[in-house]
């Protein structure tokens, strides 16, 4: 298969900035426009189109298993007849719980192009939490491979389990659908459930249909300039959306190819790269910082890689992982699985989770509005509606619901319609009107570029100031020897707000008496922590989210915590120990800090 050079072959591709982003922009309309011209042709439909035409083309690859275009179509209308074989009316659920594989892009596939949803399950949520999953999606059939049959267990009532690699498919036809095997499937059926990371309760599964689906593709592709040369590394979890959706769809809808990795390895991850002389690969949250903090490799420029695309660098990351890695572009943007807008960092901005040019604003309609702190909504005015921030200004960012409106902007809701309801905001600028709640703060500066902020829940107030946690943690992280940071507001006895409290994995070089000095140079004193916890590693998701719920729910307290713990006391220069007889101070208002 020829492959595209990356940094030699620069010239041929757009430029980072000016009218490069402007055809990127374009390509991506062209990919997107015309999909309800065609409202049968899913996601399915393409791959069974580029399968008569290159039927011999890598679709899907891994370690141990290549699927072409042919045997991709194949297998999954093999999936598609299981389906219908056991009965699964259009519009009911499977769920499946397996590892990143071809297999897994297959059975989805197939199910979805007769009208069935697919509960893509979390691989690594056990006992109440999966049983919880499980329960909001109501499948009919719960397939699991064979690394999960202890899950069984967990299935709901009613629900029969299948060992996935014990399904005879070959007692199924793979011959293409016909019509009435097809249900009248079309984009706006739903197709999948897809998860929340349920880091603030128990996961919630956000509705997906093959609408969404065809235009997450159709944007990527076009954003990215996907084409059959390209080959992507995708490490990521394929039951979230990018890695199972917007990573293999941008390149599944161009013809290109996408390798499986079934999970991120820090130390594989360059191997991986140049074994298998990928293009392009897909990143999320802090996977980035994790290579940056990894050993040197032999192999960690000798890729030819052209392009990376995903969300959550941070600014601290980027220049550094952009320079020791050779990364000629970064393709940094905002998206949520249950979001009605998108923002993409088209230009390559440091820092910047996108902009939207003025041609593009009616299909992004969002806004920020003034936050209030105390009680985790938006603030209003005295006429009872929500006030926009100013440039610069952080606010929670929302996009406007309107109905009738482009099918991939709306909100598509939870299984649940409570939760669904939560997530909608009424009354915003005019009486009447409805705006989708991203729980994000972010600020926007005087060019037009959107920065995120904080995340709602995250950002806390002490000594009446409001505190962003992703603020003070990259200042951390900008420390010598500090090698990942998270930080949470903690509540004290006899203080107004909460304290800001930080948990730190450290290694050499890291000097903690001077620490406080250097964040003096960084933060106003409000934002300085005031509590530090030494940890040997921090938890984090599946998708790289630090775990801070457990982390403030155990605060400061030596007798709770085995950790080293240091305290900033008041007219101190450095971090005190923080043991029994100090905490005992603090906690009973002897000592205010």
């Amino acid at each position: 298969m020829s492959l595209p050079a990356n940094s030699a072959d620069a010239s041929a591709r757009p430029a980072a900035k000016g009218g490069g982003a402007n055809r990127a922009w374009l390509r991506a309309l062209e990919m997107t426009s015309r999909l309800d011209q065609a409202p049968e042709r899913l996601l399915s439909s393409v791959v069974g189109e580029i399968a008569a035409e290159r039927p011999d083309a890598p679709a899907l690859l891994s370690d141990h298993e290549t699927l072409t275009y042919a045997e991709l179509a194949e297998r999954s209308r093999r999936w598609a007849r299981w389906a219908l074989a056991q009965g699964v009316a259009k519009g009911e659920v499977v769920a499946l719980m397996a590892p990143n594989s071809p297999s897994y892009m297959a059975f989805w596939l197939g199910v979805t192009s007769v009208g069935v949803v697919a509960a893509l399950l979390n691989t690594n949520l056990r006992g109440a939490a999966l049983a919880h999953c499980l329960a909001v999606a109501e499948p009919k059939h719960v397939v699991l491979a064979e690394a999960f049959a202890n899950c069984a267990e967990a299935a709901p009532d009613g629900a029969r389990v299948w060992p996935m690699e014990q399904v005879d498919l070959a007692a199924v036809s793979g011959e293409p659908l016909t019509d009435a095997e097809r249900q009248g499937t079309r984009l706006s059926d739903p197709a999948l459930l897809i998860y929340t990371s349920g880091t603030t309760g128990l996961p919630k599964a956000a509705r997906v249909s093959h609408h969404r689906i065809m235009s997450w593709s159709g944007w990527f592709a076009g954003l990215m300039d996907a084409s059959p040369d390209d080959r992507l590394y995708d490490c990521l979890p394929m039951y979230h959306s990018v890695g199972g959706v917007v990573a293999t769809g941008a390149l599944l809808i161009r013809g290109g190819s996408v390798v499986l990795r079934e999970k991120f390895s820090a130390s594989q991850f360059w191997d991986d790269i140049v074994r298998w002389d990928c293009t392009l690969f897909q990143y999320i949250g802090e996977l980035c910082r994790y290579l940056l903090a990894a050993p040197p490799s032999d192999q960690e420029r000798a890729h030819r890689l052209r392009m990376i695309c995903g969300n959550g660098l941070r600014p601290d990351v980027w220049a550094p992982f952009q320079e020791r890695f050779a990364i000629p572009k970064i393709l940094e943007f905002y998206a949520a699985t249950e979001g009605n807008f998108s923002l993409y960092n088209v230009e390559g901005e440091v820092g910047a989770i996108g902009r939207i040019p003025g041609f593009m604003a009616h299909r992004f309609p969002a806004a920020l509005v003034r936050h209030d702190v105390a009680t985790g909504l938006p603030a209003r005015g005295e006429d009872g509606l929500c006030q926009r921030c100013a440039v610069g200004e952080p606010g929670e960012a929302i996009g406007r619901l309107a109905a009738g409106g482009d099918p991939a902007h709306r909100f598509e809701g939870y299984t649940s319609a409570a939760e669904s309801e939560k997530k909608i905001l009424r009354d915003v600028f005019e009486p009447g009107d409805a705006w989708l709640r991203t729980g994000d703060l972010m600020r926007q500066d005087a060019r037009g570029f959107w920065y995120f902020v904080d995340r709602i829940g995250d950002t806390f107030r002490w000594k009446g100031e409001n505190v962003a946690t992703t603020e003070v943690a990259e200042a951390l992280s900008e420390i010598p020897g500090v090698i990942e940071a998270t930080v949470y507001g903690v509540a004290v006895p006899g203080a107004d707000g909460k304290a800001g409290m930080a948990a730190l994995v450290t290694g050499e070089g890291f000097d903690l008496s001077g620490l406080r000095a250097r964040l003096a140079g960084r933060l106003p004193a409000y934002a300085q922590p005031v509590f530090l916890r030494l940890s040997p590693a921090l938890a984090v998701t599946e998708t790289f989210k630090q775990k801070k719920a457990d982390l403030a729910k155990e605060g400061f307290d030596p007798a709770v915590v085995a950790e080293p713990l240091f305290v900033a006391l008041p007219g101190g220069d450095g971090y005190a120990p923080l043991d029994a007889p100090l905490f005992d101070q603090i906690a009973g208002g002897r000592i205010r800090l």
